[in-house]
Formats: structure tokens, C-alpha cells, sequence
């Protein structure tokens, strides 16, 4: 299950209705459950009201609820980190920062190496309390347009520093992380990383026009102690580069050596499309007879249809429900 943002956590606190959502999922046959992001430690993570938190004892306690809830079930989850970066709005306490290459008026600040460190620090507390919570793994949000990305996209990160320039040295933010991260749960604790080329700002943006430079991009994260990537598309299906058939999550896999995620709008006819209707299931399973990829995360089809999974496995496609009549379904 792909990381879906809802904000049904009042005051960042994930209630039984959320562990009862993500149950639902892994009792009809999903494997792995990637939790919708929750917020860090630090006091310019959040923006978005009613997302969950990963810190503080009542959203813990909710979280530990959640993943007792889908291990009974019999899935494995990770949570997903979050920091949202300049994506703040502004008047959100305790920050007031906005994303100009969202069009906002507000300068975002640029972060100090203090403020680095303390970013760092934060993630690193994250991925302990999961391990001491029971989850199976952590994922850092590295994609979208999120603090991570910002460093890794060209256009956002213009710093002339070690933290700004050559495609390696953008993506030293994230390997300091999942570096400090590794020091935090040890070398046996996965730790996955989401990565995207487009924002959620820009549809265009690219973090990496050529295998080259996804073997720069990768290096230093590998060398860190990442487990996993989940790459994020706009069709799964789609070829990264003009000169190969692979996706980019096929590029990634074979350039980092790692397990590879694959997303983006698995069994939609629209892609991209919030009225997207269902589609056959053929590129994911193309996909994986190759090898190109090690799983699939559905979104969507799994927000809409708790029982994807399921319909899948025994081969009831015409009984999966579509997001649309999902939610005509509920409102009538």
C-alpha cells in the first residue's frame, strides 16, 4: 500500500479508525503497508492540520494501536517520515513559511547547518521509536517536493555550500539522514527512501535526466546504509529516458543493487486523473516477469477498495470500486 495522506488524525493523533483503515487493507492480502506521512520531531515539519504526528505520547500510543492492529492481520508496516519543508503555510505555528515555487509570497528560510543537524537528529529519533513501537521499517519522504526532494531538485536547492551543487553533494541532506538513521536502529532495521522526479508543484521536474545521474544520486545513499527505494511515477509503466524501455524504478534497481518499489497509478485508465477509471492490471505483472521491479504499491485503487487485494488474487477484477464511485457511494 502506497503512503496516502488523509488528515483524519485530530491533533496529529492516529485514532482506532485510522488502526481499523490500514487492518481493512491488510486483511484482504496487502503485504506491506506504507503508512501516510507523519509528521517529525521538529517544530517546521508539519503544515498540513490533522495529519499524524510521530512524536509525543498520545499520537505514540495511537501509533503502536495501528501496526498491533495490521500485524494481527498479518502485514508487515513502515511508517512513513515527513518533513514538508517550504511546503509550509504560512500562519502555521510555530513557523510562517510558504513555498515560492508554489507561487507563495513568504522567503523560506534557509536552513542553518544547526537547523540541519537538528533535522537530522529528528529523523534519527523517528526511526528508533518505530523500532521500540514494533514496526517492520521506516520510509523517509524524499519525494514530491518535501524538504528531502528540495535538496535533491535543482531548482529548489541553490545553495553554493557542501549541501548545494553537483548531483552527489545535493544528495548529501539525505544520506546524512539515512546515515544517522542506521547509527539509531542498527544494521538490521530496513530503512526505504521515496523518491519521485516530479513535484507536487512542477510535473515536469526532474531530480535526474540520464543513469549517470541516478548512479550519482544513489551512491552516497547506498553507501549509507539505505535498504529500499519506493519510486514514485506518474505510470508505472512509463520509460525514464527517451533511449531505453526501463522505468525509473527499473533504473534505479539496477544502478543502486537495491530492492526496488514501483507506484504510480497501478490499474487507473487515466493516470494522473482524480476521475480515473479502472484499468487492466497487465504493466504491473509485465514489470515484475522481468524482474525490472520487487513490488507494487497500489494507492488509489486501495484507497478506494479495501479489498483490492483480494479481488486481485482470486481474480475478481470487475468487483474492484473505483475512487469516484467510492466516493458517490458514501455521500449518497
Amino acid at each position: 500500500m502506497a503512503p496516502m495522506s488523509r488528515a483524519f488524525s485530530p491533533g496529529g493523533v492516529p485514532t482506532p479508525a485510522v488502526a481499523e483503515y490500514y487492518a481493512r487493507r491488510a486483511r484482504h492480502e496487502v503485504g506491506l503497508i506504507l503508512s501516510e506521512g507523519t509528521y517529525i520531531d521538529h517544530p517546521a515539519a508539519c503544515s498540513y492540520p490533522n495529519c499524524p504526528d510521530f512524536f509525543g505520547a498520545q499520537a505514540l500510543a495511537g501509533w503502536k494501536t495501528v501496526v498491533a492492529a495490521v500485524h494481527a492481520e498479518g502485514a508487515a508496516m513502515f511508517p512513513q517520515l515527513w518533513h514538508v519543508g517550504s511546503h509550509r503555510r504560512g500562519g502555521f505555528a510555530p513557523a510562517s513559511y510558504v513555498n515560492p515555487l508554489s507561487g507563495g509570497s513568504e522567503p523560506t528560510h534557509v536552513m542553518t547547518d544547526s537547523d540541519i543537524a537538528d533535522v537530522i537528529a529528528a529523523f534519527a529519533r523517528a526511526a528508533a521509536t518505530a523500532q521500540q513501537l514494533g514496526f517492520d521499517g521506516v520510509e523517509i519522504q524524499g519525494a514530491h517536493g518535501y524538504l528531502v526532494d528540495e535538496f535533491l531538485w535543482p531548482k529548489a536547492n541553490t545553495r553554493t555550500d557542501r549541501y548545494g551543487g553537483s548531483i552527489a553533494a545535493r544528495a548529501r541532506f539525505a544520506a546524512e539522514t539515512i546515515q544517522a538513521m542506521r547509527r539509531a536502529v542498527g544494521h538490521e532495521f530496513p530503512i526505504a527512501l521515496r523518491l519521485s522526479q516530479y513535484k507536487l508543484q512542477d510535473h515536469e521536474a526532474t531530480i535526474a535526466s540520464s543513469a549517470g545521474d541516478i548512479e550519482q544520486l544513489v551512491a552516497p545513499l547506498v553507501a549509507a546504509g539505505l535498504s529500499l527505494l519506493d519510486i514514485a511515477t506518474r505510470t508505472v509503466s512509463q520509460p525514464a529516458f527517451a533511449d531505453s524501455p526501463l522505468t525509473l524504478a527499473g533504473w534505479f534497481r539496477k544502478v543502486s543493487g537495491l530492492p526496488v518499489i514501483a507506484n504510480g497509478a497501478v490499474g487507473l485508465d487515466r493516470p494522473g486523473q482524480r476521475d480515473a477509471g479502472l484499468a487492466p492490471l497487465d504493466a504491473m505483472h509485465d514489470l515484475l516477469a522481468r524482474d525490472e521491479v520487487d513490488l507494487i504499491a497500489v494507492g488509489r485503487g486501495l484507497l478506494a477498495d479495501p479489498e483490492w487485494g483480494s479481488k486481485v488474487r482470486d481474480g475478481r477484477l470487475a468487483e474492484r470500486r473505483g475512487f469516484l464511485a467510492e466516493m458517490r457511494g458514501r455521500l449518497e
